[in-house]
């Protein structure tokens, strides 16, 4: 018995060559509407879903597949009396179903009006999609152009046609939640960013060999469809990633272009443990490398580094003498890769993939569920920093404020981050204590404290942060304010001759 194929596709990738492939291997090509006429324009012999059916395509389109003829074909099980039964109805089988979905995604994300995103929410496709996967041991379904050869084996094992079922699955499941996600979205009752059901639809993107720790098993997963700068980056030298380089690597990038948004030199961000230990700004990538190493050489050694433009051979010299896990930048010279690959063979050297559809979510895992909210997002400029003091800031001082919040936002609660001359010179993240940060930032900032200043995710309840940080020299303070005894740490400030500015936003990160 002649075997019947069913392709009707929204991505036409490799199609024709594939239906080409089938005929010449004796199979019967079924197909609608677009998929149809390429086919036909192609001179693949095909016959139109409508000649078997024997009915038209109704309603613009809408109504095409959903009819006996099509899914009693796909779910008759191959055994004598669903066989039997189809024939009796003048049906036969249909042995292979390849369909993708229309681009409801893609129509969402090019902000068309509502009506017409309606119209991309393809109904027969699922339907036709999941028939094939509930029978796939009678029916090969396929949704990925990247199986095609597969179909063209002479046997597909049982497990292979699992495998795509599964998939198919998967195809249909996301394809539902972008639906879902987006009309909970067009609700007036709902906000956009926290819908009422949220569907996490996870795709392994990454294997590592294990987790935080060798006992415990790890990969990297692909959120939707989102193209993500280090989940997806081009690792051009080095070792494999691990599941710690990600997490480390994710958070510089995210420093590293905040502040290359709003800095006119290059940038450099070293990270230890989801934390920044150096962080600088200067006219090359090598000097701000330099910058950032030598704010805190003990802990940049081992970290993960991430510069805003790109490495070329001076750059990467001057990385030499330190080791260091992981460098992400924008691009990497040729002459830099040879470099890395012969000196650093064991330094990941990646460059960042341009972000896509990255949700604006931040999802936590709690025993039983998720702790979710929306990413700290709040540019500087969204801000309206008020002066408190008498003492105004200098123009030298304001810059290095904005480059101050700009690091501390990236730090571990509690975190206090001290600055001067668009460098990092001090860092306190993690602690318990608002005042142990603080203690730590002076402490790692020595003599650099004098004349730098201070930046505080947290507010500030005493004034101990105000005189600890006169002591050490600084000269302005950015908080967020708001705390019962403002007026004593304002007064405190006016008596040491400090400038205090207020930001009314902080940065809780834990």
């Amino acid at each position: 018995m002649t075997k019947r194929a069913l392709l009707s596709v929204s991505d036409k990738t490799g199609v024709v060559e594939f239906a080409r492939a089938l005929t010449a291997r004796g199979w019967d090509i079924l197909s609608t509407g677009g998929t149809f006429q390429t086919l036909q324009g192609a001179g693949v012999p095909v016959t139109q879903v409508s000649d078997v059916t024997g009915f038209p395509e109704m309603l613009g389109g809408r109504v095409k597949t959903l009819h006996p003829a099509i899914h009693g074909g796909i779910l008759a099980r191959r055994e004598a009396g669903h066989l039997g039964e189809l024939a009796s109805q003048g049906y036969g089988t249909i042995d292979l179903v390849c369909v993708n979905l229309y681009p409801f995604r893609e129509t969402v994300a090019r902000g068309a009006p509502f009506a017409e995103v309606l119209e991309n929410i393809d109904i027969g496709g699922p339907a036709m999609i999941r028939s094939a996967a509930k029978n796939h041991a009678g029916v090969l379904v396929l949704v990925d152009p990247a199986d095609y050869a597969l179909a063209l084996q002479d046997e597909v094992s049982a497990a292979e046609r699992q495998r795509l079922a599964a998939k198919a699955y998967r195809h249909t499941s996301e394809y539902d939640a972008a639906i879902t996600a987006f009309l909970e979205g067009e609700s007036d009752e709902l906000p956009t960013q926290l819908p009422a059901t949220l569907d996490l639809h996870l795709t392994r993107a990454a294997t590592v060999r294990y987790g935080e720790n060798p006992h415990q098993p790890g990969a990297v997963y692909r959120w939707g469809n989102a193209v993500g700068p280090v989940l997806d980056a081009q690792v051009v030298a080095g070792k494999p990633m691990s599941f710690n380089n990600y997490a480390d690597a994710d958070a510089a990038w995210a420093l590293c272009q905040e502040l290359a948004a709003q800095e006119e030199g290059a940038v450099c961000v070293a990270v230890k443990h989801g934390n920044p230990c150096g962080v600088a700004v200067a006219p090359s990538v090598a000097q701000a490398w330099e910058r950032a190493r030598d704010a805190d050489t003990l802990s940049v050694f081992g970290g993960v580094v991430a510069v805003s433009r790109p490495v070329d051979f001076t750059a990467a010299q001057a990385m030499k003498g330190t080791f260091l896990e992981v460098l992400i930048a924008p691009d990497v010279t040729p002459d830099a890769v040879e470099w890395f690959a012969a000196k650093k063979p064991d330094l990941r050297v990646l460059v960042a993939a341009p972000a896509q559809n990255v949700s604006r979510l931040d999802v936590r895992p709690l025993a039983g569920g998720f702790a979710v909210q929306e990413r700290d997002l709040r540019p500087w400029d969204d801000l309206c920093p008020e002066v408190v003091t008498q003492r105004q800031p200098t123009e030298a001082e304001w810059a290095d404020l904005r480059f101050a919040w700009a690091a501390v936002k990236f730090a571990r609660s509690n975190a206090v981050a001290i600055c001067k001359g668009g460098v990092t010179v001090g860092l306190g993240a993690g602690a318990v204590s608002r005042i142990w940060a603080a203690e730590r930032a002076v402490t790692n900032a020595g003599e650099q404290a004098r004349g730098a200043v201070l930046a505080s995710e947290a507010f500030f309840p005493f004034d101990d942060v105000v005189r600890l940080a006169a002591s050490a020299g600084v000269s302005a303070i950015l908080q967020p304010g708001g705390a019962k005894r403002d007026p004593e740490v304002i007064a405190a400030c006016d008596e040491l001759g400090l400038s205090m500015v207020f930001t009314g936003s902080r940065h809780f990160r834990h």
